[in-house]
């Protein structure tokens, strides 16, 4: 099946068409901010202006607004073209790079998160979860376990905090999707923002 994928959740925005595992065409572009006037006209430049039958959207974690910015266009895409819309993690998919450019072993993955703290999750040689995803001030992370490969934005960082591992940086890629397993992929796009927002309602209810 055709799908076009939207991934604006980090500093990093990429589009990408596939067919099937087939990587029809794709942007990767690292834009840090403005999203919301790139992320249209980069899909629009696809073959057939992106259109498919099936969207796949990056839930996080990342930028609260780049996850906005994402799930909006592929909601309304999804709606204009009658399009099945499913969401997979983000970290996942650069747990799933990371393998495939070092092959199949452990990976912690290590992102840049919210008011200088960073997303950390670790996942097995098989793509698995082997815990929950945290958000965790610098040294925090350093000081938990973690595999020797360390991927993601904060790598090297991380690498160098904790004073061993190997570093591999990487920003998500949707040019990349096809390495995720089926299984990877849910209906529910509930976005993952990986900590608490920061506004909070009268009477401390978080919107």
């Amino acid at each position: 099946m055709l799908t076009l994928t939207i991934d604006s959740a980090t500093e990093a925005c990429s589009v990408a068409l596939h067919d099937g595992g087939v990587l029809v065409a794709g942007d990767w572009r690292m834009l840090g901010r403005g999203h919301a006037e790139q992320l249209v006209p980069m899909i629009a430049a696809l073959p057939g202006q992106g259109r498919a039958p099936r969207i796949a959207v990056a839930l996080g974690p990342g930028s609260f607004t780049g996850l906005r910015v994402g799930l909006a266009a592929a909601r309304a895409l999804a709606l204009a073209w009658r399009a099945e819309l499913v969401g997979y993690p983000t970290l996942a998919l650069l747990a799933a790079m990371a393998r495939a450019e070092r092959g199949d072993q452990p990976v912690t993955v290590a992102t840049t998160g919210g008011h200088g703290e960073w997303f950390v999750q670790d996942f097995g040689a098989d793509g698995a979860e082997l815990g929950p995803l945290q958000s965790l001030p610098p040294a925090a992370a350093a000081a938990r376990p973690g595999a020797d490969l360390v991927a993601g934005s904060q790598a090297e960082a991380l690498v160098a905090a904790r004073g061993t591992g190997t570093a591999l940086p990487l920003w998500p890629d949707a040019r990349q999707v096809a390495l995720l397993p089926a299984a990877a992929f849910s209906p529910d796009v509930t976005l993952r923002y990986g900590r608490a927002p920061d506004a909070r309602l009268p009477g401390g209810i978080a919107p």
